[in-house]
C-alpha cells in the first residue's frame, strides 16, 4: 500500500472519482494488467444491464457507486495478481487500502471487500448489484444473492417478493446467457 501512497499521494490525496473513465485511468495509472482492465469492463457491462432494470421498476440507486465499483471491485488484484487466475481472498482488503490510500473515497474502497461478503448486514443494495454483476458477467446464478437482491427491490416497491421476482429473474438470465461468450472473450487476452 505504501508504494501507491509515494507514487501518487501528490495529485491523489482528495481524489474524488466522478466516472468510469476516471476510475479505468486510475487503474490503468496503477498498472494494472490488461487482463484486469478487460475483467472491469466486462463487469461494467453486467452492471450498465442492471441499472438499466432497476431503473425501469422505478428503483433509484447510486448509479455512481455501482460503476465506479465496477470497475475498481478487483483493484488488490493488482498486488495479488495470482489471484486473477486462482481463488483467493488477499486482494479484497487490499485492493480497499490500494484505493483509500490512494484518496478514493471511502464508499468506492469499500467495495472491494463487500463484493465478497455481500451478505454482510450492512452491505448496501449498491454494493450487492456489483457483487452480482461480478457473477453474472460470467453466466454464474448466486440465487441466495439475487434473492437477497430482489426482497431488497420488493420492500423498497412495498410489494411481494413473487411482485419483484419474475421481471429480475428474467433480468438476471438473460445477462447471464451472454457469460459463456464474455468468458471467452476474457480468456482470449
Amino acid at each position: 500500500m505504501r508504494w501507491c501512497r509515494r507514487r501518487w499521494t501528490s495529485w491523489l490525496v482528495h481524489l474524488m472519482l466522478r466516472d468510469r473513465t476516471e476510475a479505468f485511468d486510475l487503474l490503468k495509472s496503477m498498472g494494472a494488467p490488461g487482463r484486469l482492465i478487460l475483467h472491469a469492463q466486462l463487469v461494467s457491462e453486467a452492471a450498465d444491464q442492471l441499472l438499466i432494470e432497476f431503473s425501469a421498476i422505478g428503483i433509484e440507486l447510486d448509479e455512481v457507486v455501482v460503476k465506479l465499483g465496477a470497475v475498481l471491485h478487483d483493484t488488490g488484484k493488482i498486488s495479488h495478481p495470482n489471484e486473477l487466475t486462482e481463488p483467493g481472498s488477499e486482494h479484497e482488503r487490499a485492493g480497499q487500502a490500494i484505493l483509500l490510500a490512494c484518496g478514493v473515497q471511502a464508499q468506492i474502497a469499500r467495495v472491494c471487500v463487500t463484493h465478497a461478503s455481500w451478505n454482510a448486514p450492512d452491505a448496501s443494495l449498491e454494493e450487492r448489484i456489483i457483487a452480482l454483476a461480478d457473477k453474472l458477467w460470467k453466466g454464474k446464478r448466486e440465487p441466495e444473492l439475487e434473492l437477497s437482491i430482489i426482497d431488497t427491490v420488493a420492500g423498497l416497491l412495498a410489494c411481494s417478493r413473487w411482485d419483484v421476482f419474475e421481471r429480475l429473474d428474467t433480468a438476471f438470465e438473460e445477462i447471464a446467457a451472454d457469460g459463456l461468450k464474455r468468458l471467452q472473450q476474457s480468456r482470449s487476452n
